[in-house]
């Protein structure tokens, strides 16, 4: 048996539902409004969130019936990651996805769900409000970088390899 954390010693499609559950930071990025260009497939992130995000607890407020409920939100999974250009560069799935390791502020590293938004990782407190609140036209005003960027200091490093 490997004393190294899951995520070093599998690949995503070999994660049990908990594990594959636990990568997820808490972040709330992947849950805000996002606008594709048509001509050029280019995605902008807004500081606007999904009507079912709770922007105080970064947290879906019905996480099992979500697609249920918002018909465009995408369920993650092994397969989709590595075809999910969207997904912000600080993504636990992405990292693990490109062989990386994660990051200090993870809270399956650092052990607490703090420390996503200590480290400025999460949308806690830049959020505009909820999908509801703006109209379509509306939405372009709140385009932001942010989501895409890595805060200083939250930076991963190193590559790791995957243990068989």
């Amino acid at each position: 048996m490997s004393d190294l954390p899951f995520w070093r010693v599998k690949a995503l499609t070999e994660l049990s539902a908990s594990e594959w559950e636990s990568l997820c930071d808490g972040c709330g990025r992947c849950c805000l409004v996002k606008l594709e260009d048509e001509d050029t497939g280019a995605i902008a992130y807004t500081d606007v969130a999904c009507r079912l995000f709770d922007a105080g607890a970064c947290r879906c407020v019905d996480y099992e019936n979500r697609q249920e409920k918002v018909a465009d939100c995408v369920r993650l999974t092994p397969e989709a990651v590595g075809s999910l250009s969207w997904l912000p560069p600080t993504c636990a799935y992405r990292l693990v996805a490109d062989g990386k390791d994660l990051p200090w502020w993870h809270p399956l590293v650092s052990g607490t769900r703090e420390s996503v938004h200590e480290a400025g990782i999460s949308v806690r407190g830049r959020v505009a409000g909820s999908e509801e609140t703006f109209g379509l036209f509306e939405l372009v005003d709140r385009i932001v970088a942010w989501p895409v960027k890595w805060p200083k200091g939250a930076k991963v490093g190193v590559k790791r390899k995957v243990a068989r």
